[in-house]
């Protein structure tokens, strides 16, 4: 059963570049994300996690900068690798490539994410981010809201359904 837009959650989920390029993604289309690993805050995290959330993917030092949005296709499950059982493990598919990434620099010095909990400990793998500090950052990335216009022609669309139109027309 899939997470209706009220239900959804938002994550940033991060990896070292030099392990795995957020571009694997999107070459595979659909992956097992395994970069929990064994560490318990974000094996902890990950157990909230569910089908249908998105995920802002999170590129660590050097980079440090959000890279592109994903979306879970499954919820948590035991990592099969894992023969101890104590890993997790999520499937992701890719969702769109942010039109512009936002830096790790660029997100510290906006007022509206000061309270984001990767800014408090950048070694976070798996952050929750509240729906404003996720279309703060949509914003911050190029993807905005449609002009106010309110009829019943033209309904108003939030950021993730102004992103999700846009990917939708890049299909076509």
């Amino acid at each position: 059963m899939s997470t209706t837009t009220a239900e959804r959650h938002y994550w940033i989920f991060s990896a070292d570049p030099h392990q795995y390029h957020w571009d694997t993604l999107f070459v595979k289309g659909k992956e097992m994300w395994h970069g929990a690993g064994a560490k318990p805050d974000a094996i902890r995290a990950l157990k909230q996690v569910r089908k249908g959330d998105r995920v802002l993917c999170y590129h660590s030092a050097p980079e440090r900068s959000l890279y592109s949005i994903a979306e879970v296709t499954r919820d948590p499950y035991p990592d099969p690798h894992d023969h101890k059982g104590k890993n997790l493990v999520a499937d992701l598919r890719a969702f769109e490539k942010l039109p512009r990434q936002v830096t790790l620099a660029e997100l510290r010095a906006n007022p509206a994410l000061r309270k984001m909990k990767l800014l408090k400990n950048v070694r976070l793998i798996i952050s929750l981010l509240t729906d404003l500090q996720y279309q703060e950052i949509l914003r911050m990335a190029g993807i905005v809201a449609m002009p106010r216009v309110r009829t019943a022609a033209a309904p108003q669309l939030n950021l993730e359904q102004r992103a999700a139109c846009l990917t939708e027309s890049k299909l076509r």
